[in-house]
């Protein structure tokens, strides 16, 4: 930019206008000359120049007058000035700086020592300049990254929540996607299973408080991977009562189907920690209630705290197989079980009259998987 700057030479004598004129413009730049210190100040904000050379000794309005008028304006705070005058140098000098010059010059200007001052103050604005647009692209960067960083912190606020009650597949989808409208309350053909520990009670009455949160802990823990394992969505968690869906709020080919590989793999890694616990004077057990049908499903809670539940005949049904079940059974509804009796065995339990539901119900225990 140095080699084509704009130079506004302001000088009330014509000669040293001409002189200092037609030798800057030999080396490129390009000149605008005033003659009074306001037309100076009007090219100043029209023209907007890159260097002022400034006589001091000028009517009406001197040099040091219009320096400082220069320097009011934020905008030309970098903008060089050079003061040239005959007076004094050293007492000029002074009252420059005061002004707010950047250079002196003293008349008769020595040509050599003025091109190359004009070239070092046009260089340091240069890299003004170029610091002046880093730094404003840093901060236009840093806006962004900001920005960037506050959508994150929303987006694994959003995903940790979420992944209270949905797998983390699941929960990593819908905060991808930006949709929660699947959470809203619907209705929704599920499969449901529910899930605890028989014997609990009794046990949380006489063992340790500190054993029975230690248990709890690895159930949970251990129950809860495997949910999330099998795709599962937690509908619900209190005590050593655990409750899962399929189906939603993503859909699942084979909800039930999938609901019983969840329940198997549970028995299995279920008879690993109850052998476990009844070395250590544990004894507790294992059940699951499996059925299938219509539910509604949503959302349901207050801010900062939301759980996602299923609601109808379908959970209730669940709840009260698993609260029939032995230890080591799996109770799955006859309805849920037409759909997978060609992968799935089961024992006829026959028809169960289960608290809080007015017809009996045809149940089945879950032996395994055929071959």
């Amino acid at each position: 930019m140095s080699e084509h700057a704009r130079i506004l030479v302001v000088d009330d004598t014509p000669m040293n206008v001409k002189l200092l004129a037609d030798r800057l413009s030999a080396s490129g730049y390009q000149i605008e000359t005033a003659d009074c210190g306001a037309r100076a100040l009007e090219l100043v904000e029209q023209w907007q120049p890159d260097l002022v050379l400034l006589d001091v000794i000028m009517p009406e309005m001197n040099g040091y007058e219009v320096c400082r008028r220069i320097r009011n304006d934020m905008g030309n705070q970098m903008l060089p000035v050079v003061m040239v005058t005959a007076l004094d140098p050293d007492e000029e000098r002074v009252k420059g700086l005061e002004a707010g010059a950047d250079d002196f010059l003293t008349k008769p200007v020595n040509i050599p020592e003025l091109e190359a001052r004009v070239k070092s103050l046009l260089r340091v604005k240069d890299l003004y300049e170029q610091v002046q647009i880093q730094a404003d692209e840093l901060a236009e960067w840093n806006s962004k990254l900001e920005s960037r960083v506050q959508a994150q912190v929303e987006q694994l606020e959003n995903l940790g929540r979420l992944k209270r009650f949905l797998s983390p597949q699941v929960a990593d989808l819908i905060v991808s996607s930006g949709d929660e409208s699947v959470l809203d309350s619907h209705r929704s053909n599920i499969a449901a299973l529910f899930c605890d520990l028989r014997g609990f009670t009794a046990f949380s009455e006489t063992a340790e408080p500190e054993d029975v949160i230690e248990v709890l802990q690895t159930y949970h823990e251990e129950m809860g991977r495997l949910i999330y394992d099998y795709e599962g969505t937690i509908d619900h968690r209190a005590g050593d009562g655990i409750m899962a869906v399929f189906n939603d709020p993503l859909p699942c080919d084979e909800p039930a189907l999938q609901a019983v590989r969840l329940a198997v793999a549970m028995r299995e890694r279920m008879n690993e920690l109850l052998e476990n616990w009844r070395e250590l004077g544990h004894e507790l057990g294992f059940g699951v209630g499996l059925s299938t049908g219509y539910a509604t499903l949503g959302l349901v809670g207050f801010e900062g705290r939301y759980d996602y539940c299923a609601n109808g005949s379908v959970v209730n049904l669940a709840a009260r197989l698993s609260d029939e079940a032995r230890d080591g059974q799996i109770l799955i509804s006859q309805r849920a079980f037409t759909t997978v009796a060609d992968q799935v065995e089961g024992t006829e339990i026959g028809q169960l009259t289960l608290k809080g539901l007015s017809q009996p119900v045809r149940v089945l225990d879950v032996t395994g998987f055929k071959s």
